[in-house]
C-alpha cells in the first residue's frame, strides 16, 4: 500500500478487520503483530478472571475488557486487557479513550517486547493511564506492575514464586506462575 500521509485514528478504524494481525497505530505508523497464540490467550484469560474477582470483591466501578480499541494521544492501541471505568464501557461503541482506563495490560511475546516495553509504555503514560502492567511468559512468568509517576511508569517486578500483594487500585494477590499453569 503506497501512502503519502501519516495514518490517523479514523484511518485505522476504517481498515477492514484483519484475521491474521492485530493492527495498531503509533504516531501515524501502522504496527502489525500476529494475533496472540494459545499460551498468551490462556494467561490473559486467567489474569482477566482474577482481576474480575478482585473488582467484584470490592464492588469497584470497573470492568475487565479484552482487546479493545483504545484511543491514546497520537495512536490507537489494542491492549490485551484493560480495567476500564464501568460507566464508560457501558456507553462505548468502537473505542475507549485513555481517560476511561485504570489499568492497561499487555502480555508480551518476543515479537512485541520492544513495542510493549518502550513504545506502548510511553503512549499509555501520555494518555494518563494510572497503571500499566506487562506480563512476560518466557523464560518464566513475571509481571511488571507499572504505576504512573510524574509522566512515566515506575515498575515493580513480581516473579514466579512471589505474589503481587496489591492494595492499589484494589486488593490483588497472585503469583505470576498461576497465569501459566
Amino acid at each position: 500500500m503506497n501512502r503519502v500521509r501519516p495514518w490517523t485514528v479514523d484511518d485505522g478504524l476504517a481498515l477492514p478487520e484483519d484475521t491474521h494481525h492485530r493492527v495498531e497505530l503509533l504516531g501515524g505508523v501502522l504496527l502489525l503483530s500476529p494475533h496472540p497464540d494459545v499460551p498468551h490467550q490462556r494467561a490473559g484469560s486467567r489474569l482477566a478472571v482474577l482481576l474480575d474477582a478482585a473488582i467484584g470483591a470490592r464492588a469497584a466501578p470497573f470492568e475487565v475488557l479484552t482487546a479493545i480499541n483504545l484511543v491514546v494521544p497520537d495512536g490507537l492501541l489494542i491492549p490485551d486487557l484493560v480495567v476500564a471505568d464501568a460507566n464508560a464501557a457501558a456507553t462505548a461503541d468502537l473505542t475507549l479513550h485513555g481517560r476511561d482506563v485504570l489499568i492497561a495490560i499487555e502480555v508480551t511475546t518476543p515479537c512485541t517486547r520492544v513495542a510493549d516495553t518502550v513504545l506502548k509504555s510511553a503512549m499509555y503514560a501520555a494518555a494518563g493511564i494510572p497503571h500499566y502492567w506487562r506480563l512476560e511468559l518466557d523464560p518464566a512468568p513475571r509481571l511488571y506492575l507499572g504505576h504512573l509517576d510524574r509522566g512515566t511508569y515506575t515498575d515493580r517486578l513480581v516473579q514466579t514464586g512471589e505474589t503481587t500483594q496489591l492494595t492499589d487500585p484494589f486488593p490483588l494477590d497472585i503469583d505470576p506462575a498461576r497465569l501459566r499453569r
